[in-house]
C-alpha cells in the first residue's frame, strides 16, 4: 500500500548512503520526492530508478551550505509542488584532519557549515510549508556521536551532531501546536561512503557488520509514515556487532 500517495519529501544527501536509501523507500510508498546533494550524476541515477519504479522524482542539486541555495530549492518546492510534507534532513560530512593536533579553521567551518548549518538552514525552508499545512514531518540524520563523545568521530563532527539532536527536539518544543514532528535518527557505524574519510581505513569485512544504509532507510520510511498523532522523537539503531562495545569487553578481558 502506497501509504504516502500525495504527500511531497525533500530528502538531501541523497545521492549516496542513507539519503539515496530513504529516497527509494519513500518513493516506494508513493511520495513525490524531491533529491539534493552536491553532485547532479548520482541524483540523476537515483531519480532514473525511482521513475522505472513507476515514482517521481525532481533533481535539485544544491550545496545546502549555502543558504541561498537552500532557499532556492525551497521555491521550487512551492512552485512545482506548492506542499512539502516530509524533510529528510541527511547531508552531512566529515574531514580526514579531524583531531585536535591537525585541525584547522577551515576545517572547523567545514563541519559545522556541512553537518549543522545546512541542516538549520533546510528547517527553516520546510516549516513555513508545514505551519501553512498543520502537519509535516522532519527526520533528521544526527549520529551516535550526536550523543556520546567519542574520539572517533572528531570534536567538530561530534559537537556538529551534538547540536543536531538538540535542534531536533527543540523543533517539537515550539512546532507540536503546528501539528509537526520532528525526529532525529542517532544511527551507530553505517556502512557508507563516509567512512572513506576514516583517517584508519575499514575493511570490508568490518562494513558488512556494519548497519547498511538500507536499515537506516527503512526506519526513515516508517517515521515518515507514522500518523500525524504520534511523534518519535529520537532513534537510536546501531550494529547488533558494535565495534565499541567489543574494543570495551576486550579490554576488560
Amino acid at each position: 500500500m502506497a501509504r504516502l500517495r500525495g504527500k511531497v519529501a525533500w530528502v538531501t544527501g541523497a545521492g549516496s548512503g542513507i539519503g539515496e536509501a530513504a529516497a527509494l523507500q519513500l518513493a516506494e510508498e508513493g511520495a513525490a520526492i524531491v533529491l539534493t546533494g552536491r553532485r547532479r550524476e548520482p541524483l540523476e541515477d537515483v531519480a532514473a530508478r525511482i521513475a522505472a519504479a513507476g515514482g517521481m522524482a525532481e533533481v535539485q542539486p544544491a550545496d545546502l551550505m549555502d543558504a541561498a541555495q537552500a532557499k532556492a530549492i525551497g521555491a521550487f518546492i512551492a512552485s512545482r509542488f506548492g506542499r512539502l510534507d516530509i524533510l529528510v534532513n541527511n547531508a552531512g560530512l566529515n574531514i580526514t584532519p579531524r583531531q585536535w593536533a591537525v585541525l584547522t579553521p577551515e576545517g572547523v567551518d567545514e563541519l559545522v557549515r556541512g553537518n549543522l548549518s545546512s541542516a538549520f538552514y533546510c528547517v527553516t525552508v520546510a516549516l513555513p510549508f508545514m505551519r501553512g499545512q498543520r502537519d509535516g514531518v522532519l527526520i533528521h540524520t544526527a549520529s551516535m556521536a550526536g550523543r556520546n563523545i567519542s574520539l572517533l568521530s572528531g570534536p567538530g563532527y561530534t559537537a556538529a551532531k551534538h547540536a543536531v539532536v538538540a535542534m531536533s527536539h527543540t523543533i517539537n518544543q515550539e512546532e507540536c501546536v503546528n501539528g509537526i514532528r520532528s525526529t532525529v535518527i542517532c544511527p551507530g557505524e553505517v556502512a557508507t561512503p563516509i567512512l572513506d574519510k576514516r583517517p584508519n581505513p575499514v575493511p570490508p569485512e568490518e562494513r558488512a557488520k556494519m548497519v547498511q544504509s538500507e536499515d537506516v532507510g527503512d526506519l526513515i520510511r516508517y517515521v515518515a509514515c507514522l500518523p500525524p498523532h504520534v511523534c518519535l522523537n529520537e532513534a537510536w539503531i546501531t550494529p547488533t556487532h558494535n565495534r565499541g562495545y567489543v574494543a570495551a569487553l576486550s579490554r576488560k578481558l
